[in-house]
Formats: C-alpha cells, sequence, structure tokens
C-alpha cells in the first residue's frame, strides 16, 4: 500500500507539472505587459534607476580618501566633485565618511562633517550628495564598496529604449510550486565571482516542448514575489549571455503563473557597475530557447554581448 501510495503521488504530481495555463486572452496579456515595460522603462531612468551608476570602488580597511584629483585612493574624474571630498574610514564592518572642509558634500541638503554610514545591508543606505552626483555605501559577498550614481550620466541621458520579443500568450505558463524545507538556501555567484546563500522556498516545474523544466526560486529580503534567474537557449544570442531575471507571484494552490513575456535583463547588460548575481547552474536551461522577454541591449556596457 505505502508503494501504491507513493507511485500515485508521483503521477498525481507529474500531472500537475504538466496542467496547461487557463487560456489568456491576447488583448488582457498585451495591455498587462506594456505596462509592465512602461515601468520597467520609468524605473531604469529614474534618479534611484540602474543607468545612472557612474563608479565603483571597492573600500580597504583603514581611510580611502574620494575624490577627482589622482592623489585619492578613489578617483572619480567628474566636475561636480572636489579635488578630494573626503576621506571613508573603514574599522571592521563599519564606516564613517568625514568630509574635507568646503568639499561640497551633503547629507539630506545641508553640508556633512562626519557621519556614520548606513550600507545597503539595511533598508535604508546613507546617501551622500555632491551635486548631480549620489554615494553611499554597498555590502557584497562580506565586502564593502562605495557606489556613485550621477543624474546626470550619458547613459541616462541617452538611454534608447529596450527590445523585446514579441508578445506571445504560449509563453505564459502554467508551473507546479515544489516547496523546500525551511531555512533551504541555493548558492548564489555574481558577476565578480563572489559567493552568497540565498533562500530559496522552493522550485516551479512546468513543462514545454514535451519536457519537463525546473527552476530554483529565491527569497529576497523584503520581497513578497519569488525571484528567478535563468539562462536559456537564448542566452549570448538574441539576449544578454550572463541571463535573465524574472518575478513570479507566490504560489496559490501550489500553482505558480510564470510569464516569460516578462523576463529581463540584469543590470549588468546596461551599465558597468552593476554586481549582479548569475543563474545557479540548475536554472541554465540550455535546451530550452525561451523567445519571450527582454533581448540583448543595444546600447549596453562591454560586456554586455559576453
Amino acid at each position: 500500500m505505502p508503494r501504491l501510495l507513493a507511485t500515485l503521488a508521483l503521477a498525481l504530481g507529474a500531472a500537475a507539472s504538466a496542467q496547461p495555463a487557463p487560456a489568456v486572452d491576447f488583448d488582457t496579456e498585451q495591455a498587462d505587459v506594456l505596462a509592465w515595460r512602461q515601468q520597467r522603462f520609468a524605473s531604469l531612468t529614474s534618479d534611484s534607476g540602474w543607468l545612472t551608476l557612474a563608479g565603483l570602488y571597492w573600500l580597504q580597511q583603514g581611510s580611502n580618501s574620494f575624490g577627482s584629483g589622482a592623489g585619492n585612493d578613489l578617483v572619480l574624474n567628474n566636475a561636480a566633485l572636489a579635488d578630494t571630498a573626503g576621506v571613508f574610514e573603514v574599522d571592521g564592518g563599519s564606516v564613517t565618511f568625514s568630509a574635507q572642509a568646503d568639499g561640497g558634500v551633503t547629507l539630506n541638503g545641508a553640508a556633512v562633517d562626519s557621519v556614520q554610514l548606513r550600507t545597503d545591508a539595511g533598508a535604508d543606505p546613507t546617501i551622500l550628495a555632491s551635486g548631480p552626483l549620489r554615494f553611499f555605501v554597498i555590502e557584497r559577498g562580506g565586502k564593502l564598496a562605495l557606489r556613485v550614481r550621477d543624474l546626470n550620466n550619458a547613459r541616462r541621458l541617452e538611454f534608447r529604449g529596450l527590445d523585446y520579443f514579441p508578445i506571445s500568450t504560449q509563453w505564459v505558463v502554467r508551473a507546479r510550486f515544489v516547496p523546500y524545507p525551511a531555512g533551504k538556501t541555493i548558492r548564489i555567484v555574481n558577476i565578480l565571482g563572489m559567493e552568497e546563500d540565498d533562500p530559496s522556498p522552493g522550485a516551479v516545474v512546468f513543462t514545454r516542448n514535451g519536457r519537463t523544466w525546473r527552476l530554483d526560486t529565491v527569497q529576497e529580503r523584503g520581497e513578497a514575489q519569488l525571484f528567478i534567474m535563468l539562462q536559456d537557449a537564448t542566452s549570448g544570442q538574441e539576449t544578454y549571455g550572463g541571463g535573465r531575471f524574472l518575478y513570479v507571484a507566490p504560489p496559490a494552490g501550489g500553482i505558480v503563473t510564470i510569464d516569460f513575456n516578462k523576463a529581463f535583463n540584469p543590470p549588468c547588460a546596461l551599465n558597468d557597475f552593476a554586481t549582479c548575481p548569475l543563474p545557479p547552474p540548475q536554472n541554465r536551461l540550455t535546451q530550452l530557447r525561451i523567445d519571450a522577454g527582454e533581448l540583448k541591449y543595444a546600447g549596453g556596457p562591454a560586456h554586455a554581448s559576453q
């Protein structure tokens, strides 16, 4: 009897993964995807969008002078930055910024003297400014770095928009959600080779071209949606070689709807100063061609074709 029940459970699971998505109205799907594309465009071109990134500097323990002058430890050749704007003092995982007198650095619109900085490991990093420049500390793989945004960055001002595969209701896929035990993590490596273990609540399993495919999901901090990093047979061809990203709603009744029309490029496809995670090996569907979602960005950085 236990063996019979186990066999029945497997059969039911296979049937669930093979269920087609309910019929999707094309006009409804088109309106939804076009609205999503508009939101993506607005996000990318906003003051905090990826197109504003202008610098990334890894901080060393001790003093790190920052400015436009060649004699600084961290040099950003930008007319909006003083020759020496100040010094970032790193002590373990703590970072303090001490401004140079008349260096032009502000915090919340007021001149700053010395301030301990919150990193982006929390929800609200401390953001300093110098003219159109914004800079703050990020933490990646246990290392600290200074990230700089330029609101007048040429990548933002000259942005041409994005290209996509045609919208297709055939790529709105009904998938079975396979939950993992609480506390399950998967190893994620970013484009710089740094590693971290991210929480993975489960996998999504779907069928396409008569085969079953599986993608591990990640639960990002503070996000209700599930995050998916994937590569497919278009990666490095029509789409960015480092893969694409997707968000899906939490499972309802053990089922997740994946809309591959909303697959999008990671920020590394658009800018040289991002630290994008790469799809884990199990999410590299090299024999499946997903001709939906965002295409390779023609105006991207040099490594975007890789």
